[in-house]
Formats: C-alpha cells, sequence, structure tokens
C-alpha cells in the first residue's frame, strides 16, 4: 500500500470522525436528558446514526455523480467549498448552542420516531459530503462503511457517556469536527493547487 492509498485511508476516517460528530453530540444530549436511559437505547441510537450516516453518504455520492462529468474540472474547488461550509456550520452551531438539559423537560425514552428523525437531521452533512466525495478519487463503498462504522461506534459511545458524564463533551466534538472537515477541505484544494 502506497503513501497516497494511506493518506486516503486517513482522510475517509478523519471525515468519518468529523461527520460523527453531531450525531454523537446528539447521542451525549440524549443519554443525559433522556428518561429511562439503558445502554440497549445507546446501541438503538448507534445503529441508527450508522446506518442513515452511511446510507446519506452514498445517496450523496450518485447525485454528485450525476453532475461530476459538468463540472469535473472544478471538483477539488467543489470540494473544498461543500466541506469548509459544513465545517463552519458545525463550528458555528455548537457554539450557539445551550447544551444544559433542565430534568423537568427531560425527553421521553429514546423511540424508533425519534430516533428517525434524529438520524435524517444529523447525515444531512453526510450528504453533502458524499456528494464532494463524487469529485474526487475514493471507494465509495469503503468510505460509506467507514463513515456508519464511525457513526455507530461514536452514537452508541455518546449515548452512554451522556448518561454519566453530561455536557463536557458535546459542544467540543461538534467544534473538532467542525475543524477536521475545514482542514480536509483545505489539503484537497491545496493538492489540486499544488500537485
Amino acid at each position: 500500500m502506497g503513501y497516497r492509498a494511506v493518506e486516503n485511508l486517513l482522510a475517509i476516517f478523519l471525515i468519518a470522525v468529523a461527520l460523527a460528530m453531531d450525531a454523537f453530540a446528539v447521542s451525549v444530549s440524549t443519554g443525559m436528558c433522556a428518561r429511562n436511559f439503558l445502554p440497549r437505547h445507546a446501541l438503538l441510537m448507534g445503529v441508527y446514526f450508522g446506518i442513515f450516516q452511511s446510507g446519506m453518504t452514498l445517496i450523496g455520492w450518485f447525485l454528485g455523480q450525476s453532475v461530476s462529468r459538468y463540472v469535473e474540472a472544478y471538483g477539488s474547488y467543489v470540494a473544498f467549498a461543500l466541506l469548509a461550509y459544513i465545517g463552519i456550520r458545525m463550528i458555528g452551531e455548537a457554539v450557539k448552542k445551550d447544551p444544559s438539559c433542565k430534568t423537568s423537560d427531560a425527553q421521553p425514552a429514546v423511540t424508533h420516531l425519534r430516533l428517525t428523525a434524529l438520524g435524517v437531521a444529523t447525515s444531512i452533512d453526510a450528504l453533502v459530503v458524499g456528494v464532494s466525495l463524487a469529485f474526487i478519487n475514493v471507494n465509495i463503498a469503503y468510505a460509506s462503511s467507514v463513515i456508519g462504522i464511525v457513526a455507530f461506534a461514536l452514537s452508541t459511545a455518546g449515548g452512554l457517556l451522556g448518561k454519566r458524564l453530561g455536557t463536557l463533551f458535546q459542544t467540543r466534538a461538534e467544534i473538532i469536527g467542525g475543524a477536521v472537515l475545514i482542514l480536509i477541505g483545505v489539503k484537497i484544494l491545496l493538492e489540486n493547487l499544488i500537485g
């Protein structure tokens, strides 16, 4: 495996971690605020968020493939713009959030309908990243699998941590995730401009 292949694997992993930060933050919040939160609820959140993150990445990639031939010369610029936009938005949302949970407003136990809504809401970024991946040379089956597995793992861990540690991780995770997406976008842009 060459240097470029290892570099691409690392980039996919970092994208997966960055994308999972929204789901992680929601899982921490849910674990902290939901009544009667159990470990099986954390596992269920992981399954939902993993499937949605992976699926939306694939959908975005297919959408991007349908237009990539028309904007191929500008692919790295499109990838940079999309990743930078998502990263900046994640950081802005994290800074604006009030991470506190009032016990009088405690959420009901985790439901399938609620997890579906949260799965869609937290995977919109994955859809956009999927579009950006269509403009660079990437194995989408591998990328979407890694994104789904990482989202599963971090969401499950987030639910369990939320039950125990509260708001400590929530805002920081989203800021770090946003910064990672911006840096990967800059890397893609610089590779195109330099090489």
